[in-house]
Formats: structure tokens, C-alpha cells, sequence
């Protein structure tokens, strides 16, 4: 199939991990004869220093004409507030304009990292769930105010935006273990109780065969601790997904691990690791890429339906990491570590091919 991918490298590590999941998308269409173009373009930090803008309109026409958009990281010290334009404005902005209202996060840890996280390998073992964030509503979009003495962040959601993410997370439930666990602050945000009643009628008028539980996002933070094992899929607002999927990270033993995929209602989607700019190792050469190269097999199935490669691109990664093949923050300190290059270059020796 021909495809055309755009390129976001960002701020920090964005560009060197970005770089490795390049060489993978070039790896797997060699392999599997496919044909696809990969243009680059500015977004973040570096899009500031260069336009003005965190998201320059041709980056975004390009983002809008492409099959999908792989992006590295944006953010950094140098546009931390006071700045009046920062990166993640460009971020929020690209997700509005692309209408990609559900962001899929999947956590399951390799068998061969459990010792890198800090629960023990009982709590991680049969861990397979999948958060889905509401990614296009809530606190981060609602109306912001700034006074001398106080500040105002408004909390907003429709009907609509419940009921579509919604019915994106039962849909992807139905295709797992079929269990769905909601999770809000209902018993004290009004945003929240709209939030389970708008859920409880989807499940019940929608997905029947679909389990659903409520859950408070403080007792969900708790248990995905405790019992991760126990969750299947979950989904949850924009601010409370954001939380709580950087805490579900530590289950696989570091940040760097976790892919993810922002989605709307046709195939074009946003794939990016969860992780920072991380700017303090920025240039070094020792940034993780496996999270983007897992990103890059989300990108393969969701918008390209690719499934037989995105599952390549999976066990490629899963070979490595068993061989050992492994960066800093995966590893006790005083290990030697592998590098981002040979990080990306042993994927690419698993799948097959080298680009």
C-alpha cells in the first residue's frame, strides 16, 4: 500500500527517537512492499523559534492530508511559563484540528522488564489493559482566567463528547475480555456525574454484553497499584487519563516504554510515546526509543490496517528487550546500557531488514 506519515520530531529527545521509528516504518515497507512517504516538519519549541507559531499552518495542512502523523515530544525549559506561547499549545491545538477525541494508551509489561518496576513481578504478571482518554474536552480546554488574587480553569463536557469516547472504549472492549471500568470524581465534580449517568446509558442501551463498572479516579489510582490485573479496559476524562496513565507507566517499568494512539472518527490518528521532551538527556544518545517504535505498531493497525506488521513490529521490540538490549532507565544503576541507535538498530535486525 502507498502512505503518506508525517514526521513531528519536537523538542529534546523527540527528534532522536522519531528518527528510529523512521528507519522502522522504511524497515517494514521494505519488508512487507509498501510504499511510504515520510515528510518532517516543525511543531513545538523548535516551531516557536522558527515561526512564531507551536503549530505552523503547514505543519498541520500536512498533518491533515497525511494517513497519520508519528510525533516525538514538544516542551522544554526555555518555553516553560511566563512564555505567552508554549509547545503543548501546538500539541492541544493539533488534536482539536484533527478531531482526535480518544486516546488509547495500552500497558502491558514485558516479562523481562518486571524487575525494572518498582511493584513486584506477582502484581505485574497477566497485567493487559488499555486506558482511553477523552482527549478534545474538560479542564485543559475549558475557559482559563487569570486574576491578581485568584485563578479560573473551567471543567466542561457535552453529552456528545461523552457518548463518542465512550463508544470508542466498549467498541475496543468487545474485542478483549469485555469489561469496562468508568472512572470520575462523581461523588463531588457535576461534570463527573453527567460523565457515569451518560456512560451507564451507553453500556446499557449500546453494549449490553459489555461489563461495566464505576470507578473514582482516587480508588482507580490506588488499585491500578494493587490490582492492576484486575483491569481490562478503562476510560476516563481528559485530565484524570492524563494522571493516571503516567502512573500506569511504572508498571512496565518506565515511562519510555508506552505508545499511544490519538483517534476521531476515520483512520488518520496521532501516534507518539507518552513520554516528555525529557531535555536533560536531549542530544545524548541514550534516550529510550521503545516507545515510539511501539507507537509506530500502533500506527500500522489503527491507521493503516496493517495488522500482520504492527504484530511484527511487536515481537521485533519484545526480541530485543529479551536479548537485553536495553536503555539506562530500564536497568539498575552501574549496568552497562544501550544506546537509542543500537536500541532502534536491534528492532530493525528482529524485524528483518535494516534501513
Amino acid at each position: 500500500m502507498k502512505a503518506l506519515i508525517a514526521l513531528l520530531p519536537g523538542d529534546g529527545i523527540g527528534p532522536e527517537v522519531v528518527n528510529q521509528g523512521a528507519r522502522l516504518l522504511r524497515a517494514v515497507a521494505e519488508r512487507f512492499g509498501h510504499s511510504f512517504e515520510l515528510i518532517e516538519a516543525p511543531m513545538g519549541g523548535v516551531a516557536i523559534d522558527l515561526t512564531g507559531s507551536p503549530l505552523p499552518p503547514d505543519t498541520l495542512a500536512l498533518c491533515q492530508r497525511a494517513d497519520a502523523v508519528l510525533l516525538g515530544a514538544v516542551g522544554g525549559p526555555k518555553w516553560d511559563p511566563p512564555a505567552k506561547v508554549r509547545p503543548e499549545q501546538g500539541l492541544l491545538a493539533l488534536r482539536k484540528a484533527m478531531g482526535l477525541y480518544a486516546n488509547l494508551r495500552p500497558v502491558a509489561p514485558f516479562p523481562a522488564l518486571y524487575d525494572a518496576s518498582s511493584l513486584k513481578p506477582e502484581v505485574l504478571r497477566g497485567v493487559d489493559l488499555l486506558v482511553v482518554r477523552e482527549l478534545t474536552g474538560g479542564i485543559y480546554f475549558g475557559e482559563k482566567r487569570r486574576e491578581e488574587h485568584q485563578a479560573f480553569d473551567a471543567c466542561v463536557y457535552t453529552v456528545e463528547e461523552v457518548v463518542r469516547v465512550v463508544r470508542a472504549a466498549a467498541s475496543l472492549a468487545r474485542g478483549r475480555r469485555k469489561r469496562l471500568t468508568s472512572v470520575d470524581k462523581a461523588n463531588v465534580l457535576e461534570t463527573s456525574r453527567l460523565w457515569r449517568e451518560v456512560t451507564t446509558r451507553v453500556i446499557r442501551d449500546e453494549f449490553p454484553d459489555i461489563e461495566l463498572k464505576h470507578l473514582l479516579v482516587d480508588a482507580c489510582a490506588m488499585h491500578l497499584i494493587k490490582r492492576p490485573a484486575d483491569f481490562d479496559v478503562i476510560v476516563t476524562e481528559n485530565m484524570f487519563g492524563d494522571i493516571l496513565t503516567d502512573e500506569a507507566a511504572m508498571l512496565s517499568g518506565s515511562i519510555g516504554m508506552l505508545p499511544s494512539a490519538s483517534l476521531g472518527d476515520n483512520r488518520r490518528g496521532l501516534y507518539e510515546p507518552i513520554h516528555g521532551s525529557a531535555p536533560d538527556i536531549a542530544g545524548k544518545g541514550v534516550a529510550n526509543p521503545y516507545g515510539t517504535l511501539l507507537s509506530v505498531a500502533m500506527l500500522l493497525r489503527h491507521s493503516l490496517q496493517l495488522e500482520p506488521e504492527a504484530r511484527a513490529v511487536e515481537a521485533a521490540v519484545a526480541s530485543a528487550i529479551d536479548a537485553g538490549v536495553l536503555s539506562a532507565d530500564l536497568l539498575p544503576s552501574g549496568q552497562s546500557a544501550a544506546g537509542t541507535e543500537e536500541m532502534g538498530a536491534a528492532v530493525l535486525a528482529r524485524l528483518g531488514k535494516r534501513a
